[in-house]
C-alpha cells in the first residue's frame, strides 16, 4: 500500500522504475483480488510480464462521516491515485484500466480530466443506460429501491440481489450452466469456485454513489447523454478525448455492445476500437470472463496490450 484516502487505497505491484505504468480502477461493489485471482488468471501478473508497473485503486467501506458519490470517487480518488502513480513514473501519465463499473467509473475520470491519463481501457463496463439496451438495465431501473442516498452504507447483499432479481439468467442459471460444464475440466472447475467464492465476497457501498449510479447513470443515462456533474463539470462522450479501448463480452448481459458502442460513436476522436469476444466455460460468470477466463489470456490480452503500447 502506498497511498491511502477517505475511502480509498493504492496498492502498488511494481516498483516505480516499471514502464509504461497502468492504474487498475476496481469495482465498487465487489474485492479488488478478481484482479489476482489465481496464478494461471491474473491480470496483474499478466500486466507485469509485459514490463508494465502496475497499481490498484481499491475502495475502503464507507464509514460514519462518508456520503461520498461520483464526486468523491470517479472525480477525486482517481485524480489523487493518478497523480501519485504519474509522481512515481517522473511525470509519465498512466494508463486507466478497470472491469464493470470499475471502467465506468474510469471513463468519467477520462471525460472529467482527460489531460491526467495516457489512455484508457474499458472492460465490460457499461457507458450507455438508455431504454432497451439490455433486460439487465430495465429490470435493474425498475426493481432499484429510493431513499439510498440517505443511507450510510448499501449492504452487499442487497447490491447482490438486485443484481439477481435483474438478471437471473447472468447471476444464477448461467453460473449453474458453467458449474456443470466445468466438471470435467478440473482447472476450469478450480476457476469456477474462485469466482463463486470471490462472488460471495461482498461489501457495502456508500448509499449515495449508489443511488447516483442507479438514477442518474441507469435511469436518466447522463453520462451518454453528456449531462453528468462531476465535480462542477458537466461531462459525457464529447470530453472523453484520450484513446479509448472497449472490450465486450458478446455473451455478457450486463455489459452488452449496446451499452458501449452509441457512447464509443460520439466521441471527438478516431482513436477508440471495440474488441468483441464470446464467451468460455470455467469464468462463474461471464461478466468477469474477460478476468478470469483462459482463452480470454491466450486470445484477447495480447491484443490489449498491442493496443496498449500504442500509446507509451
Amino acid at each position: 500500500m502506498v497511498a491511502s484516502g477517505r475511502h480509498w487505497r493504492l496498492r502498488a505491484y511494481a516498483g516505480p522504475d516499471a514502464r509504461p505504468s497502468l492504474l487498475i480502477v476496481s469495482a465498487p461493489i465487489k474485492r479488488p483480488y478478481i484482479w489476482d485471482l489465481a496464478p494461471s488468471v491474473s491480470a496483474v501478473r499478466h500486466c507485469l510480464r509485459r514490463g508494465s508497473g502496475v497499481y490498484l485503486l481499491e475502495w475502503t467501506p464507507p464509514g460514519s462521516e462518508d456520503g461520498a458519490g461520483l464526486d468523491e470517487y470517479a472525480g477525486d480518488a482517481i485524480g489523487e491515485a493518478a497523480a501519485l502513480v504519474s509522481r512515481e513514473a517522473q511525470g509519465a501519465k498512466p494508463a486507466l484500466i478497470g472491469h464493470s463499473l470499475g471502467g465506468t467509473l474510469a471513463a468519467i475520470f477520462g471525460a472529467y480530466a482527460p489531460d491526467s491519463i495516457r489512455a484508457l481501457a474499458l472492460l465490460g463496463a457499461p457507458l450507455c443506460f438508455r431504454a432497451g439496451t439490455s433486460r439487465f438495465r430495465d429490470a435493474l431501473v425498475t426493481l432499484a429501491p429510493g431513499g439510498l442516498a440517505a443511507m450510510q452504507a448499501v449492504p452487499g447483499s442487497l447490491v447482490s440481489q438486485l443484481g439477481v432479481l435483474a438478471s437471473p439468467g447472468s447471476f444464477l442459471w448461467s453460473r449453474w450452466a458453467d458449474a456443470v460444464a466445468s466438471l470435467a475440466d478440473p482447472e476450469a472447475w478450480d476457476i469456477h469456485m474462485r469466482v463463486e467464492r470471490w462472488a460471495l465476497d461482498e461489501v457495502p457501498v456508500s448509499g449515495r454513489l449508489v443511488d447516483q449510479i442507479l438514477q442518474g447513470l441507469y435511469r436518466d443515462d447522463r453520462f451518454c447523454g453528456g449531462t453528468l456533474p462531476v465535480r462542477g463539470r458537466t461531462v459525457g462522450p464529447s470530453s472523453l478525448h484520450v484513446p479509448t479501448l472497449a472490450v465486450v463480452n458478446t455473451a455478457d448481459d450486463i455489459a452488452s455492445p449496446a451499452s458501449v458502442t452509441p457512447f464509443l460513436r460520439a466521441m471527438p476522436n478516431s482513436d477508440v476500437r471495440l474488441l468483441e469476444y464470446g464467451g468460455e466455460i470455467g469464468v462463474g460468470l461471464q461478466h468477469v470472463a474477460i478476468l478470469t477466463g483462459r482463452r480470454a489470456y491466450a486470445h484477447v490480452w495480447p491484443e490489449i496490450f498491442a493496443w496498449l503500447e500504442r500509446w507509451r
